[in-house]
């Protein structure tokens, strides 16, 4: 190795200059140890390099910001259509609960056709009028498919009303909860005959022209007596509710629970059995069936 000349050498020689600043190290590390000395100074100097990081670091942190971003937009989309597809899949699942059990009431709705000695047509409840002092509904079928005054309309379960208007295609029903509206019925458990008659409620029926001391009691189901050739005998009408004795009156007052109903379902059978007139126009014809 060809050495430096005399002329050129200069201050101490390497090997001095890192002894001393070995020394020099281990003071300040010493010195900073014991005496915390140097803490104010390392302070300053993050202060003053704190920009310069933040400025090394800057293009990292734009990547992640955009990277996070376009994660962000992603997820959202994601969620959005998500939910849209959990949307239509609740739309769906009503729709098939409703198909279902509209199949079953059809179902059952054969099966009390079947069980039926008379004809009877399928119709389909086309909407429900809102008059607060009559109870009727309007069914697609009409004169065109041989619908008549009187015919008897049930569903699944009992006597839901009978048809008193008649149109080309379609007719109209008035409910036996019709406060017009009275249906000869007895009570199945002993065969004990009257009228059950509407209030103009579409849950509640009266059973009048009982005297206080019949055989009645709460739960007995009433079903139709066939009195009058209206209405064919062995249909399911109401179930008593409620008692009420007044000595001062010679009838007890009857409330009972019809066992049909038209906000269940939407369609129902109308029977076919030859009819003279509708029996919901007056009370008094169901009266006179009576006696």
């Amino acid at each position: 190795m060809e050495s430096v000349p005399q002329f050129f050498r200069t201050g101490p020689s390497p090997q001095a200059r890192l002894f001393f600043f070995s020394l020099l190290s281990i003071f300040l590390m010493i010195a900073d140890l014991r005496f915390e000395s140097l803490h104010k100074v390392r302070q300053a100097i993050g202060a003053m390099l704190y920009p310069l990081q933040k400025i090394a670091l800057a293009p990292t942190s734009l990547y992640d910001q955009v990277e996070t971003l376009i994660e962000d937009l992603r997820l959202t989309k994601e969620i959005n259509y998500l939910r849209q597809q959990y949307f239509l899949f609740q739309q769906q699942l009503s729709r098939l609960q409703i198909l279902e059990e509209e199949n079953t009431h059809l179902r059952r709705l054969l099966s009390a056709a079947k069980q039926t000695e008379v004809k009877s047509i399928m119709a389909e409840i086309l909407y429900i009028p809102r008059d607060p002092f009559r109870r009727r509904i309007i069914l697609n079928r009409g004169s065109s498919d041989g619908i008549e005054a009187g015919q008897v309309v049930v569903d699944d379960l009992g006597v839901i009303g009978q048809i008193t208007q008649i149109f080309p295609w379609s007719a109209e029903v008035t409910l036996i909860t019709d406060k017009n509206h009275a249906v000869p019925i007895q009570v199945a458990r002993n065969g004990l005959r009257s009228v059950i008659s509407g209030i103009g409620s579409n849950n509640e029926l009266e059973l009048r022209y009982l005297p206080i001391n019949a055989d009645i009691q709460v739960n007995d189901l009433l079903v139709t007596s066939g009195i009058g050739g209206i209405y064919p005998p062995g249909l399911p009408v109401a179930r008593i509710d409620k008692i009420e004795h007044d000595r001062s009156y010679n009838f007890s007052r009857i409330t009972c629970i019809p066992i049909a109903g038209v906000e269940r379902n939407r369609h129902v059978l109308i029977l076919s059995m030859p009819l003279s007139e509708p029996e919901s126009t007056t009370k008094g014809n169901a009266i006179e069936s009576k006696s």
